[in-house]
């Protein structure tokens, strides 16, 4: 089973730029799809970004399309989501989570306990 952590969740003032990482412990991370998610106070839980196990195909949300850059590192574990341009409405707690059905924005089966990120004016 994989262990997820995240971390690098701040306040950045808007059109700044932080990056994420997850890392993750388990024994077939490399053959995972891996996501980022978010959820706003109030709000569902909405897809961010995926990327597929050999780190050559992406996809993302439209409200992050252009801004943000989902990557892996599979030597290390570790998915990054870089976020630049950073708006008010990012504000939420982002969640990593990994899929081994290959789904890109559902069929994830496990998830770390998230990271903050706030982002102010």
């Amino acid at each position: 089973q994989e262990q997820l952590v995240e971390s690098g969740g701040r306040l950045v003032q808007t059109g700044g730029s932080l990056r994420l990482s997850c890392a993750a412990s388990g024994r077939t991370f490399s053959t995972y799809t891996m996501g980022w998610f978010r959820q706003a106070p109030g709000k569902e839980r909405e897809f961010v970004a995926a990327v597929s196990w050999s780190g050559v195909y992406t996809n993302y949300a439209d409200s992050v399309k252009g801004r943000f850059t989902i990557s892996r590192d599979n030597a290390k574990n570790t998915v990054y989501l870089q976020m630049n341009s950073l708006k008010l409405e990012d504000t939420a707690v982002y969640y990593c989570a990994s899929n081994s059905r290959g789904g890109w924005r559902t069929q994830y089966d496990y998830w770390g306990q998230g990271t903050q990120v706030t982002v102010s004016s």
